[in-house]
């Protein structure tokens, strides 16, 4: 099996979010993945927690679009770190436009923490937030 590079990765995940793909990002993502949102103190643990907050963004968007990615790789540490931009389309049909940075860590070819960064308001919320 070829190893994928940490930004392969990374688009994959981004692909997963942007097609409303669950199976996508989870395959990216390790069991017993850590996600946090930085910015705004949340912090889910595991599939089933990342997969409730996913179908909760997709559910009050009418899309999400990320695009114009720039890494910074840490190879030794098994980390990449990657700005970018987001288009989120709301149910309204308002479009917001955000400037986001994610650090990811591998760990067996897959994410094992993900540290969202994110300007603005939370569209990742957690469960009764």
């Amino acid at each position: 099996m070829k190893k994928i590079k940490s930004e392969e990765l990374v688009l994959e995940y981004f692909k997963g979010v942007d097609e409303e793909n669950i199976d996508a990002i989870l395959n990216t993502l390790a069991k017993d993945c850590v996600f946090s949102i930085e910015t705004h103190g949340v912090k889910l643990f595991g599939h089933e927690e990342i997969t409730g907050m996913f179908k909760r963004l997709w559910k009050n968007h009418a899309s999400v679009e990320h695009n114009h990615f720039h890494f910074v790789k840490d190879t030794a540490a098994s980390q990449v770190a990657v700005r970018f931009q987001v288009k989120n389309i709301l149910l309204s049909g308002e479009t917001v436009l955000k400037s986001n940075c994610n650090f990811f860590s591998l760990k067996d070819g897959v994410f094992s923490e993900v540290k969202v960064y994110m300007a603005g308001q939370n569209t990742l919320n957690k469960e009764n937030s």
